[in-house]
């Protein structure tokens, strides 16, 4: 049962507590009751037994027989909109803003849904239109809430940052996480239009807004290597591991490139492997594995996966193994573990890799902002192991 109608419910209880402090007698409650439309009683039977669609049905013909009730054209609209049908919601939020005599908080709270119901149907200008209405009274704040969930829809990453700060001046929770993430989004717009400059200038902002901001300390780095200042890219990857370990698989395979031009892999391999044993990680041993055996061979890359595979047994790490031993392999040992490496990958190439700690959506690729319940870092950057030797 939708709890917007609870009140339905309520409405003829708090009446009869009220008749009982009064001291009315039974013929004064019968009475009341019985100004009531019988359509009003179907439709509360109707929401009892969770038959939404009679219960609509019922509603409206109240509706018709009584005009002024406010309240039941506001649970009837919020029953459409939830049911998709945004039309409907629309028309009944609308006749009520057409009545002159509508209360300035019930004319407030009419706007508001309104902007529910043109968000809901995608009709994000209206919305927008809407909900700037609603600059003072009980519903500006979720006005303003609703306007940086269009502005992040739209992404006009500047209207979101100003709508983050006015909800902060209005008493809402600190976005300060929220605000250094839209400095990314410019920032990153600026690299792929060749800016570094407006990057720098958003990146220090966003620092600013959130000092441990993992995202916009990688996006620096990008854009020291971006002007080939590898050593300076360098540093600020290197910083993630102070700022939020868990984060260190996003900046490995860029390290190690960042070494490789400066000619020096091995203090980079070194750097991995250390990583690798302190914050275990199927991501890091990929990129740790790879550079091992390049730079050092087979056997030292073998020796570091079973290691890890001794360490914390999963999917990912029997793969590497695998093909550390079949490396060395002769036939027909060498087939038997390509075949087993094959039968691997084919198990978890379409498994979710991350998953988002706020909703449950599952993605085989890292976010920041999850595509399920567009929470900010709500993805932890670890992958997840569907299958374990536990299972």
């Amino acid at each position: 049962m939708d709890l917007d109608f609870w009140w339905l419910l309520v409405i003829p209880v708090a009446f009869a507590f009220g008749w009982m402090a009064a001291r009315y007698d039974l013929k004064a409650l019968l009475s009341e009751s019985a100004s009531l439309p019988r359509s009003y009683f179907r439709g509360l039977n109707f929401l009892l037994n969770e038959q939404p669609d009679q219960a609509i049905d019922a509603f409206i013909e109240v509706v018709k027989l009584d005009p002024e009730t406010i309240e039941l054209h506001f649970a009837l609209g919020n029953l459409f909109r939830r049911r998709g049908e945004t039309d409907r919601a629309i028309r009944v939020h609308q006749n009520l803003l057409g009545r002159a005599d509508l209360p300035v908080n019930a004319r407030d709270h009419a706007l508001f849904e309104l902007g529910q119901d043109f968000l809901k149907a995608g009709l994000l200008d209206r919305a927008e239109e809407t909900y700037r209405l609603l600059e003072s009274g009980d519903y500006a704040l979720g006005a303003q809430r609703a306007l940086l969930t269009i502005y992040e829809i739209e992404k006009d990453w500047n209207k979101s940052i100003d709508t983050a700060r006015r909800l902060e001046t209005m008493g809402a929770a600190s976005l300060e996480k929220e605000v250094a993430q839209f400095h990314c989004e410019l920032a990153q717009e600026a690299l792929q239009q060749k800016n570094p400059d407006e990057a720098r200038r958003q990146l220090e902002l966003a620092l600013k807004a959130n000092p441990q901001s993992v995202r916009a300390t990688i996006l620096s780095g990008d854009v020291d290597t971006a002007g080939g200042a590898q050593e300076a890219a360098i540093v600020q990857w290197r910083h993630v591991e102070e700022q939020n370990s868990a984060y260190l698989p996003l900046v490995a395979e860029k390290l190690m490139k960042a070494y490789q031009a400066l000619g020096r892999a091995e203090e980079g391999a070194d750097l991995l492997t250390t990583w690798v044993d302190r914050y275990p990680s199927n991501d890091l041993l990929d990129v740790a594995y790879q550079y091992v055996a390049s730079l050092r061979g087979s056997d030292a890359a073998h020796t570091l996966a079973r290691t890890q595979m001794q360490k914390s047994p999963n999917l990912a790490g029997m793969t590497r193994l695998l093909e550390a031993q079949q490396a060395t392999a002769e036939e027909p040992r060498r087939s038997e573990l390509e075949l087993m490496r094959t039968l691997i990958r084919q198990r978890t190439k379409n498994l979710p890799r991350y998953t988002c700690q706020n909703c449950g959506f599952r993605a085989r690729l890292f976010y920041w902002q999850c595509p399920g319940c567009s929470g900010w870092e709500t993805y932890a950057p670890r992958r997840v192991e569907p299958i374990t030797a536990s299972n």
